[in-house]
């Protein structure tokens, strides 16, 4: 079953990247197709109870129902690191726009696949962001992040953060980032590029001379993350390194 899960991510990755062969093709596509948003895949993904219970109805509702969704790479800020944040790490990339059928994959894999999450152990992890995928309904937002090889999926929503051991699940992961890695463009911001969307790609010759002079705060070396000691109990949201995890060996 993994197997067959692996090849259909990788199929409708590689789809993707062909039909927009970078991320700022897959822009400007968008902006093309003014009614990109309304369109939905035929089949949604079902929520896992537990990550139902955990969350709430109304984040996994964005996730589940997301009108758009969009990929960001990010990381550990430095000591020093002053640029752009997302969720308070540091955000490095653009990664694209999901379209309807890899928005509900990828949906029904981080939320909806049973063998994909551990709910029963635990162990003491380090957390490694690599990939952030904002759901977006309305004017309202989830994030997901996915965090590798230290494999977890977390839940960023109402100011509240919750974690779910993913190593079962962990190809999946890995197939994720690298697909999107290779889509990857540096972010500059959406606010001061003018953009309606959130993508931090420069699209116009007046967004790239703006991007070329304007001076952003490089990623710094990241800083080690300190080591989280997990139990079952329900996350706490005091923090990202304070985050309780539920890691099996």
């Amino acid at each position: 079953m993994l197997k067959y899960t692996w090849w259909c991510l990788m199929g409708i990755l590689f789809a993707t990247a062909a039909q927009a062969q970078t991320a700022r093709e897959g822009v400007q596509s968008f902006q093309q197709e003014s009614d990109a948003w309304r369109r939905q895949a035929a089949q949604k993904a079902v929520p896992l109870p537990q990550i139902v219970s955990e969350v709430g109805q109304m984040a996994i509702d964005n996730i589940i129902n997301a009108e758009q969704a969009f990929c960001y790479q990010i990381s550990n800020p430095g000591p020093s690191y002053n640029g752009y944040t997302l969720d308070g790490m540091a955000l490095t990339g653009f990664c694209g726009i999901l379209n309807p059928d890899l928005r509900n994959l990828l949906a029904q894999q981080l939320v909806g696949a049973e063998a994909n999450v551990n709910f029963a152990s635990s162990e003491q992890c380090i957390i490694r962001p690599r990939l952030m995928i904002r759901f977006v309904k309305g004017i309202d937002a989830t994030d997901v992040l996915i965090s590798s090889p230290c494999y977890s999926v977390a839940i960023f929503y109402g100011g509240k953060v919750n974690a779910f051991n993913f190593k079962p699940g962990g190809e999946v992961l890995d197939v994720m980032i690298e697909s999107f890695n290779e889509q990857m463009q540096p972010f500059v911001s959406p606010a001061l590029l003018n953009q309606l969307l959130p993508v931090g790609v420069p699209q116009t010759q007046m967004q790239q001379n703006t991007a070329r002079t304007t001076a952003t705060q490089p990623l710094r070396s990241p800083q080690p993350a300190a080591k989280v000691t997990t139990s079952p109990a329900k996350p706490r949201t005091s923090g990202w390194n304070d985050l309780k995890l539920n890691f099996s060996n």
